[in-house]
């Protein structure tokens, strides 16, 4: 109760809005955690720093505004005990003058309505009122506060009613509009802010270190397992790793050595079997050996008594189809026997330079091939070689030419020489190479028709190729020419080194 006037109570509200932060793609699992880890306490710093910041500016702007309504009403409790019941607008101006000038340094600008009449001041100059508080004001019994921006300065305005005493239930006929700048207390917010933003810096970079540590150690074992599968994959199956605690890691690094017990065991398994089996056909090979040379010995005496005519004719066909099966059997024998070498390891070179010309020729003179497979050698090429293994290469290579490309294929021999290696290749016009068995060639028990099931090779002689030249240092590859036929190219070094 002031004198014939009252002053109400305040209200005020305030708002606020927010951004949507879409972090970038990340590539690796140690990039993916330090992100996430870092987006989680980027966003609880962001977070706590955002509603710091809210409410301690809600508390300046309350505070502002609870001191200045806490200033008007003093001043009016002070002045309008003097103001008549129905006050003239000199009175008014009056009072609007007497409140301006009691504002001191905070400097508010004053306007009074009297029964929504114009606004009445006392002349200083002040920001527009915003339309929306003086519509309210109009029929408010409590006092009102609103925020603006002018000249992009924030303001407050405040709109306190004032009751006439002797009319306490009318509705307010004085309504008193103070509004002053926030410039100060704006700065007093971006301080705020500031402070807020400067303090989330140092809690991400915290955050990225603590990241790191977190993620060396979770993805330690993921490396231990990548480097125990890189050592598996290169041969090493007894590689195991270590493994401590009870996570999922640790179940991952248990199961990764049992299947790393499970390979060894099989692999060893397999090992011995194959030895088992190189060491049977070694053995059988071995003891085979001895009775396929007598038996050789006795058909060559029973061959030439068939071509003299002293058998019958019945006995004589006979006769030869035991010795072509005696000699087939005597060459697959042979054949194995070289295979074991090569697997035990106990094949050597015997090095020895040779004309490659002339070599090659009598390859050819010694088969009774030089009618049907024409050499294109350079003249005068000497190099290094094993005689008697690159006749078997040659062998090979010319004789699977000559009995799978036909009665009237005609096979080429051309030999070009580099700095340090020498390339013979040897192609004939036939059909060519399958497609299916191009990668399998010189695989071992490999034959071009499978449906044949008896056959003058034993499919090892490009297998034993391969690895005379293997043995040389060199390569073997089969292709198909693109005008058709198949080419088996040799390359050899020109001077390699002994085993």
């Amino acid at each position: 109760m002031l004198g014939r006037w009252v002053i109400h109570p305040v209200r005020g509200l305030g708002r606020w809005s927010g951004a949507v932060i879409r972090p970038p793609l990340a590539r690796g699992l140690r990039a993916q955690l330090v992100l996430v880890f870092l987006l989680v306490s980027a966003l609880s710093a962001l977070t706590a720093a955002a509603l710091t910041f809210r409410q301690g500016r809600t508390a300046i702007v309350e505070r502002v505004q609870a001191d200045a309504l806490q200033e008007l009403r003093a001043h009016l409790t002070a002045r309008t005990p003097d103001l008549p019941a129905d006050p003239a607008e000199a009175d008014l101006r009056t009072l609007a003058l007497q409140l301006d000038r009691a504002a001191g340094t905070r400097g508010w600008r004053t306007a009074l309505s009297y029964r929504g009449g114009p606004l009445i001041t006392a002349g200083a100059p002040a920001p527009p009122l915003p339309a929306q508080l003086r519509t309210q004001a109009a029929t408010a019994t409590t006092a009102l506060a609103q925020r603006f921006h002018h000249a992009r300065t924030p303001w407050l305005a405040v709109a306190l009613p004032v009751v006439a005493t002797a009319r306490p239930h009318s509705p307010p006929p004085l309504t008193v509009f103070a509004s002053f700048s926030l410039a100060s207390q704006q700065q007093d917010v971006d301080t705020l802010a500031a402070a807020a933003r400067s303090g989330a810096l140092p809690v991400a970079l915290a955050s990225i270190v603590l990241a790191l540590l977190a993620a060396r150690r979770l993805l330690r074992p993921v490396r231990q397992l990548r480097t125990a599968a890189e050592r598996m994959a290169g041969g090493s199956l007894d590689t195991r790793v270590n493994v401590t605690g009870d996570d999922e890691l640790a179940d991952l690094g248990r199961t990764f050595n049992t299947m790393a017990a499970t390979l060894q065991a099989d692999a060893a398994a397999l090992r011995a079997m194959e030895a088992r089996a190189r060491r049977f056909a070694a053995d059988v090979s071995h003891e085979l050996r001895t009775p396929l040379a007598a038996m050789a010995a006795v058909t060559e005496v029973l061959d030439a008594d068939a071509a003299s005519g002293r058998l019958a004719p019945l006995t004589a066909e006979a006769l030869h189809l035991v010795s072509d099966e005696t000699r087939k059997l005597t060459r697959l024998v042979e054949d194995l026997i070289e295979v074991s070498r090569f697997d035990a390891g106990a094949a050597v070179l015997n090095l020895d330079e040779v004309d490659l010309g002339e070599f090659i020729a009598k390859t050819l003179a010694l088969r009774h091939w030089r009618d049907r497979v024409r050499a294109d050698v350079p003249p005068g090429l000497r190099v290094r070689l094993d005689p008697r293994r690159v006749d078997v290469i040659l062998a090979n290579l010319v004789g699977n030419a000559l009995g799978h490309g036909g009665a009237a294929v005609s096979v080429l021999i051309q030999v070009r020489a580099g700095f340090e290696q020498i390339t013979i290749a040897v192609s004939d016009d036939g059909p060519g190479i399958p497609a299916d068995l191009l990668p399998h060639v010189f695989d071992r028990f490999t034959k071009a028709d499978a449906a044949r099931t008896r056959t003058d090779g034993s499919g090892l002689g490009l297998a034993i190729a391969t690895e005379n030249a293997r043995l040389h240092g060199g390569t073997l590859t089969a292709a198909n020419a693109p005008h058709g036929g198949a080419i088996l190219t040799l390359t050899l070094p020109r001077d390699p080194l002994p085993s």
